[in-house]
Parts: structure tokens; sequence; C-alpha cells
């Protein structure tokens, strides 16, 4: 039984969803410098390009072979700009289960770059992987990363009350912690029927492909 995931480069009409590289490093800080980033997340701040580099080169590729997890990043198809990051943690290969988190630059935000590009990541899971389970957490007040959920057709399953660490800016400028709830969605290879053709209406790509 395959029990990592390969090198994968899976394409939409607007994006490429493919490994982390170091030319990444300058982009992927800045990205995880932002506000939205900073709250809803646990990424250390402020974020370096030398911690980018480190996840590019030593914990991406690590979480890959172990069997772990992937990280993608989410590019441009025209412009090749790195416009965010696709994770999947805590993969079980007996389960066939995996959970799928995502970020999107702050610019990038409001294109649908997010939703398609979890649903292509999803498909491939389904599709070429023979997953059977996605699982996705969101912090209770993170309505944007909700909405992205309901929109590739996960099912709210449920709440893990005081479960999440969230950040909030206090008076002085810093970041404090703040506990919250996560929503727990589920993602079965049947929820997916219809979402492609519906995301297509919306005028969003529903074409994918791997390589």
């Amino acid at each position: 039984m395959t029990t990592t995931f390969p090198d994968i480069s899976i394409n939409t009409d607007r994006l490429v969803l493919r490994a982390l590289e170091e030319v990444d490093a300058p982009a992927l800080a800045e990205m995880m410098n932002d506000e939205m980033v900073a709250a809803w997340t646990a990424v250390p701040q402020p974020y370096t390009e030398d911690a980018a580099r480190r996840w590019i080169t030593e914990h991406a590729p690590t979480e890959r072979t172990a069997g772990r997890g992937l990280d993608l990043a989410v590019t441009e198809f025209l412009t090749q700009r790195l416009v965010g990051v696709i994770q999947l943690t805590h993969t079980n290969w007996h389960v066939r289960s995996t959970e799928i988190s995502y970020i999107v630059a702050p610019w990038a935000r409001g294109e649908g770059y997010a939703t398609e590009a979890a649903l292509a990541t999803a498909q491939w899971l389904f599709g070429d992987q023979g997953f059977e389970r996605i699982e996705l957490r969101t912090a209770a007040d993170n309505t944007a990363s909700q909405q992205v959920a309901q929109k590739i057709g996960c099912i709210s399953e449920g709440v893990l009350r005081g479960a999440c660490i969230a950040r909030t800016r206090t008076e002085d400028g810093t970041w404090a912690d703040l506990r919250t709830d996560f929503i727990v969605w589920g993602l079965l290879p049947e929820d997916l029927e219809g979402v492609a053709d519906q995301m297509a209406e919306a005028g969003y790509s529903s074409f994918t492909d791997w390589s």
C-alpha cells in the first residue's frame, strides 16, 4: 500500500499547484506576515525569509517523504506568482483520510483561488490517490475559511469546544492568544457531485488535471 504522496503538479484553468521552491521564500514570508494569517494560524510572528526557506527545504520534503502530509504552492498559471499554499496534514493511510488547510495572500483574496485550489486537491485525492475522507477545521469566527469549506461541498460535522488558539492584537500592538472553538468539516467523494458544475456556473474553473 502506498503511504507517501507523490511529487505532484495539479493544474486548473487559472492555477498550478506544485511543490514549494526556494524562489518562493520571499513571497511566502510576506504572505505569512499578513494580519489575517497571523490571527487564524499558528505561524510564528514575525515570519522571516529564513523560516520560509526552512519550511521549503526541510519541513515540506520531510512531511511528504514520511507520509504525514503534503505542502503545495498555489501559483497563477499566467504569471507564476505565488497566491497561496495548500497543506495536507494528519494523514491516515489506513483510513485513507487527511486534513486540508489553505492560506491565500491578501492581494489574491476575493478571486476564488482558495476554493479552486482546495477543490482541485480534493478531486486529485479522491480520483487519483484513492482517499475516502478529507477533514477541514476552521476557527469559529473565521467565516472566510468556512465559506470555502461550504463551496467545495464540505459538511459541518460538529464543534470542538475551546480547541483552537487564535490570536488578536492588543492595545500595544503585540499578539495575544485567544481561545475559541473549532468547527469540523468532512468531505467524502460523493459530496463532490455537482460541485464542479456549480463553480463553473459561478464563473470559476471546473477543469482539473495532474501529473
